[in-house]
């Protein structure tokens, strides 16, 4: 785990809120100089702390209506088919994330599609073309009330 102070959250804070903020525009925030401030968010990116700069979408925008968490239970518990399943699942473009979970099921996806027809067709033919899956479980999200995706800091 890397050693954080305060500045660095200050920095961590800005970038997750605006990524497009300029290195000047950082240092006014953490009350440093440009070239101290560079050098901090060099060594987050540089210790793992900081991951990529990415855009948020709309997904509606894009014409993505529906979002599915679906439950998975593969057909034996083994390294071999865990490891298989995860490298085809994170091939498929609509699995936004793929978390192993414990009790009654193996892994837990988040699936986006356009609409309900696009997604059984998703489920009938990549999701269940995987041969280790031994069960399906689909929660259809009737309305997100709100996503955090920043961390707090």
């Amino acid at each position: 785990m890397a050693h954080i102070d305060n500045k660095d959250r200050i920095l961590l804070r800005a970038l997750q809120h605006n990524a497009r903020l300029s290195n000047a525009q950082l240092a006014e925030q953490a009350s440093l100089s440009d070239t101290p401030c560079l050098r901090r968010v060099k060594k987050l990116q540089q210790d793992g702390v900081i991951l990529g700069y990415h855009a948020a979408l709309a997904p509606q925008s894009l014409g993505y209506t529906v979002l599915v968490y679906a439950f998975i239970r593969l057909s034996e518990n083994s390294a071999q088919a865990a490891t298989q399943f995860e490298a085809d699942v994170e091939q498929l473009q609509q699995v936004l994330s793929c978390s192993v979970v414990s009790g009654a099921h193996d892994y837990l996806l988040e699936i986006i599609a356009e609409d309900l027809p696009s997604y059984e067709h998703f489920v009938k033919h990549r999701l269940g073309a995987i041969g280790c899956i031994a069960g399906i479980e689909s929660t259809i999200v009737l309305k997100q009330t709100f996503t955090k995706r920043p961390l707090p800091v």
